[in-house]
C-alpha cells in the first residue's frame, strides 16, 4: 500500500498566523489559525508592521498547537510547505524563515507555495478535482479566472485590471463608515436593502474575461457625495445591495461564460470573498441550470489558513518540486 503523505503547512501572507497538518492533500489532521482582526480594526485595515510582529509572537504557539491537535511528532512529517508569495513582504518573511529554520533543523524537504494556489486547493480538502476545471479567485487583492488542465497547472484567462473585488468592498465600506473588515459588513447590509441604485458594470471589450471594479467604486463614492451635496439621504442598506449586485453580476456572468467556452468539468470558487452570501447564492443559482458541478468551500476554508497551503504543497511535493535554502518572500509572485 502507498504510504500516506503528511505535509506541514505554514501561512503568514497577511494577518493570519496559521499552521496545519494535512494527509494526502485531502484530509485535514489539524488546522490552527491565530487571527489579528482585533489588532487592525482600530486602524481600518491591516498595518504591515503590526502584522509582522504578531506573526513573530504567535508562530511558536500556533505550531505547537497544530502538533498537539494532530497528535503527531516531527518524524511523521514528510515535508514543510510555506506561502512564499504574494502578500505583505514582512509577514511572508516570518513564515518563510520559520519554514526554512524548521526544514534545516529537522532535515525535511521544503516546498514553496503560491498563496492563490493554496486558495484553489482549499477546495480539494472537500472534494476531489475533475479536470479541466475553472477556478474563480476572489480575495482582498485578487480577482482572477484560472483554467487548470491538471494538478499544478495554472492558466490565468482573466484578471483584474485595477481594484480587485475585495479591495472595492473594503473601500466602499470605509465610505459607509463600516467597521473593519468591510466585506462581511456590506454583505450583511445588502441582505437588508434593495438594489435600487443603478451602479455600472464593467464588461470591458467583447470576449474579455478580465475584471475592473475601480469605476464601480468611484461611482459609489460619487453617488454618496452627490446625495450629501443635495441634502438627500441614501440608505446604507440600499447602497450595499446595489454595489454588491453589480460586483456579483459581473463575476457570475463571466465565470459562467468561461465555464461553457472552455467546456470544463468543474467550477470552483476560492478566496475570502467566496464567503460572501450574495456571490455564493448567485453562483449556485446560475450553475443549477447547467450540468457543470460547482464547488464552494465552507466558510472556514475561504479565509487564509494553512491547510490550503499544505494541500497545494502536497501536489508540488509529489511532483518533485523542492525549494532551496535561498527561498525568499516574493510579494509579487506570479501564479503561472
Amino acid at each position: 500500500m502507498k504510504k500516506d503523505t503528511i505535509i506541514l503547512g505554514i501561512e503568514t501572507s497577511c494577518d493570519e498566523t496559521a499552521v496545519a497538518i494535512v494527509k494526502n492533500g485531502t484530509t485535514i489532521i489539524s488546522n490552527v489559525v491565530a487571527s489579528q482582526i482585533e489588532s487592525h480594526k482600530r486602524f481600518g485595515g491591516v498595518v504591515p508592521e503590526i502584522a509582522s510582529r504578531h506573526h513573530v509572537e504567535q508562530m511558536t504557539v500556533v505550531l505547537e498547537e497544530a502538533f498537539a491537535q494532530a497528535e503527531l511528532v516531527w518524524e511523521d512529517i514528510d515535508a514543510i510547505a510555506v506561502t512564499e508569495g504574494p502578500g505583505l513582504v514582512g509577514a511572508l518573511l516570518i513564515g518563510v524563515n520559520t519554514a526554512k529554520a524548521l526544514a534545516f533543523a529537522k532535515q525535511k524537504p521544503l516546498v514553496g507555495v503560491h498563496h492563490i494556489a493554496g486558495h484553489i486547493y482549499a477546495n480539494r480538502l472537500e472534494k476531489e478535482f475533475q479536470f479541466p476545471l475553472l477556478a474563480l479567485i476572489v480575495s482582498g487583492g485578487h480577482t482572477e479566472l484560472v483554467l487548470m488542465q491538471e494538478h499544478g497547472s495554472y492558466e490565468v484567462i482573466g484578471e483584474t485590471r485595477d481594484d480587485a473585488a475585495g479591495e472595492a468592498y473594503d473601500k466602499v465600506a470605509r465610505m459607509l463608515r463600516l467597521p473593519y473588515p468591510g466585506g462581511p459588513q456590506i454583505d450583511r447590509l445588502a441582505v437588508e436593502g434593495e438594489a435600487n441604485i443603478n451602479f455600472p458594470r464593467a464588461w470591458l471589450e467583447e470576449g474579455s474575461y478580465d475584471f475592473s471594479f475601480s469605476g464601480l467604486k468611484s461611482s459609489v463614492i460619487n453617488t454618496i457625495h452627490n446625495a450629501s451635496q443635495r441634502g438627500e439621504e441614501l440608505k446604507n442598506q440600499d447602497i450595499a445591495a446595489s454595489f454588491q449586485a453589480s460586483v456579483v453580476d459581473v463575476l457570475v456572468t463571466k465565470t459562467l461564460r468561461a465555464a461553457k467556452e472552455y467546456q470544463v468539468k468543474q467550477v470552483i470558487v476560492a478566496g475570502g470573498v467566496a464567503a460572501n452570501s450574495g456571490l455564493r447564492n448567485s453562483l449556485e443559482e446560475a450553475f443549477e441550470e447547467t450540468e457543470i458541478p460547482l464547488l464552494i468551500p465552507p466558510l472556514k476554508l475561504c479565509t487564509d489558513n494553512a491547510a490550503m497551503i499544505a494541500a497545494a504543497g502536497t501536489i508540488a511535493y509529489e511532483q518533485g518540486k523542492r525549494a532551496g535554502w535561498d527561498l525568499n518572500a516574493n510579494p509579487s509572485l506570479i501564479l503561472e
